[in-house]
Formats: C-alpha cells, structure tokens, sequence
C-alpha cells in the first residue's frame, strides 16, 4: 500500500494508464495539427479527435457536434455562460444559479454583475438541496439562463437536475449545469434531463488535466453561444485555437472507459464510502453532511465535534491525503461557503472533511484511514476530556 493513502479523488484523479497509452503517439508519431486538412498528418489528428468527440457526447446521450472541446470545465462555464448572455440582445439580463456552486461558476457571475447583470443566488437546505418553487418564483422574463451544478463538489449532493430542466423548458430558458462532479461517476443525459448546457474536465475522470468539454444543444431556439476566444474559427466558431490533440484523445478515452465501468464502479465505490462513514459514525459526535439528499457514490463530508481541525489534517497528512473544501478555495482560510449555506456553524465547519474514493482505492486503503482519523480524534478528545453527546 503506498503512503500517503490518496482519497481526494473529487479535486484530481490519477490519469488510467489505459488513458495515457492511448495518449501517448499523438506526442510522437502522430502529432498532426486536427486543422491541416492537405495531409496524412492532419487527417490522422482529424479522425483521431472525431472519435474522442464521439466517446465523449455517447457518455452524456448527446450528439457528436453538440461537443465543444476546451482546456477544462473553468473555460468551458466561462464561454457557456458569458456566451448566451452575450447573445442574447438588450440591457436588463438575468440568471438564477446556486449559492454553493463551484467558483467558475460564482465568480462568473459576479464579473458579470459589475456589467449589469443581475444574479440570483439560490439558497439550499440543509441537506444542500435547492427548492424548485423558490426557483420558478425568481424566474422573470428577463432571466436569461438557469445554471445549477448537479453534483456538489465539496458534499456529493446532487440537486433534483431533472425537474430543474423541466422548469426551464416551460419556461424556454437555457438550463446550464457544472456536471464536472457527476459526469462519468453517474448516469448523466443531457435528453432525458433537458439540460442545454453541461460542462466538465478530463481531470476528475482519470483523464489528463488542461482538457474539457462543453456541450452546447442544438436544436434549442435560444441556446447559442457567442465565441469568448477569437482567432482561426476553430470548434464551429465557438472556441478557437489549434486543438490540443493529445488530451482530447485521453478525454474520449477516459469517457469511453467510464461508459464500460461505471456500474460496476459505482457499486464498489459505494460500499467504501458507507463502510467509512459508518465505521466514523462509531466515534460518536460525527455528522455526514448531506446524508439524507441523494449523493454521489464515492465522496462524503464529514464533520467531527471536539477535536482541532487544522491539527487533524496536519497530524494525519504523512497517511492520508484529503482536504477540508474544494481544491478551488483550500488555499484561503475562510470557513466554506458550501457548508455555510447549508447551516453548519463556524466550528463544524472548522471540524469537516471530504474524503472522495476513486477508481483506484483498495479496502486496505480504507482500513489504513479508518485507523488514521479515529486515532487521532480519540487523542484530541482525550486531550480536551470532553463527555460524549452523539449527533444523530
């Protein structure tokens, strides 16, 4: 077993040597521009991210030229949202999102608030839950785009995706979602949901980083996206730049794989996940965020009453590799605005931890974490002589 255990699989996941072998000639031998149309060199680029872009749009039930290959799921919700809300026509524009969405997202947004548009910022429950008549009720005929992630990053919640679609084709609107969390760990249409917009990154599916997708519905009268990158006309017009072969071909690869797997991935994935939930629940005094809403197979949030957190993840850092929020905002010290929204105080926030298995993950490695984190939460609460009060 290799130290330290990694189990932050939703900021980053080792790319599948299945991905990188694919990869691999299209850095040497096969390292055509996909736009030199006079050649073998380019024709063997061309085909080569025709079938990644088939890989990728059979994952998510779309078609093959409704996928936009960008550097990853930021610029991908960059160009989704900054693109409808160009094209469409007047001042007075509005969208509805989420208060717990990933950064892309709100900052985003709240750039373009300093230009005039007005944002809504969607609540949660304390299960991390959006409610869907709080939304229609701030539907206006000004709203232009609904954007709301499916699953959240920092708790596996997934929001009720479809019923939001629905929504949102009464009432004509583009429904956009950050599916980067979800696509390939679970079932994702973008028909069966309604969803005109979804965005996501080759990196959390053991795919290379610097790759991503976005996929833009086509026969929808009011989704059209106006270009945020200028220069060749590359993508349909929609995102130029020579194509980064090689990552698009590990992203169709690692679409590909998921297809064949996730079933049987998602099952095992799920046992590991409770067995440690279940297993930490035994300490008393411990809390999974989001428990009673519908999660992603392989990530919780835990949170643990009567110890220090920072300690924690420095005590435990040599063993095991996790975080406290996002990879996106663990750099700033402030508690997380996920949790926040959600109810949790400052201490429990203080107190709480993503743990997030992947494709890669063992029962050893699980037996070694147990063993980690409850070691060193019996010692704090030693330390602080605390009397037990299970939270249920």
């Amino acid at each position: 077993m290799k130290l330290p255990v990694y189990l932050d699989n939703n900021a980053t996941t080792p790319m599948d040597p299945r991905v990188l072998e694919e990869m691999l000639p299209y850095f040497t031998e096969k390292f055509g521009n996909a736009a030199s149309r006079t050649h073998s060199y380019g024709w063997e680029a061309e085909e080569a991210v025709d079938i990644a872009r088939e890989n990728v749009a059979a994952l998510i039930g779309a078609h093959p030229h409704e996928i936009v290959f960008t550097s990853g799921a930021t610029e991908a919700v960059n160009l989704a949202i900054k693109g409808v809300l160009e094209n469409f026509p007047g001042q007075n524009k509005h969208i509805i999102t989420v208060a717990t969405e990933h950064k892309a997202v709100l900052d985003t947004c709240r750039h373009l608030e300093k230009t005039g548009t007005r944002v809504t910022y969607l609540p949660v429950s304390g299960q991390g839950t959006i409610d869907l008549v709080e939304l229609e009720k701030e539907i206006t005929d000004q709203t232009v785009l609904i954007s709301v992630m499916y699953a959240n990053n920092e708790t596996g919640v997934i929001q009720p995706v479809q019923e939001i679609g629905n929504i949102a084709r009464q009432y004509r609107i583009p429904f956009m979602t950050d599916a980067t969390q979800a696509v390939g760990k679970i079932p994702v249409n973008v028909n069966s949901d309604n969803i005109d917009l979804l965005t996501f990154s080759a990196h959390k599916i053991y795919g290379p980083k610097g790759t991503g997708a976005l996929f833009v519905r086509k026969k929808h009268p009011a989704v059209s996206i106006i270009s945020q990158i200028d220069g060749g006309g590359h993508e349909r017009n929609m995102r130029s730049g020579t194509l980064n072969v090689p990552g698009i071909v590990g992203l169709g690869k690692a679409c590909e794989l998921c297809n064949e797997e996730m079933d049987a991935e998602n099952e095992r994935l799920t046992l590991l996940r409770n067995t440690l939930e279940n297993q930490l629940f035994e300490l008393g005094d411990v809390h999974i965020n989001g428990k009673d809403s519908l999660r992603l197979p392989h990530a919780t949030n835990i949170s643990f009453r009567y110890i220090d957190g920072e300690k924690l993840i420095f005590e435990a850092g040599n063993n095991m590799a996790f975080s406290r929020s996002s990879a996106c905002t663990s750099a700033t010290l402030e508690p997380s605005y996920v949790l926040k929204a959600m109810g949790l105080s400052d201490e429990m926030i203080h107190n709480s931890f993503r743990f997030s298995f992947g494709r890669f993950s063992t029962d050893d490695e699980l037996s070694h974490a147990v063993q980690i984190i409850s070691k060193i939460v019996k010692e704090h609460r030693n330390e602080r002589n605390y009397g037990h009060h299970k939270i249920l």
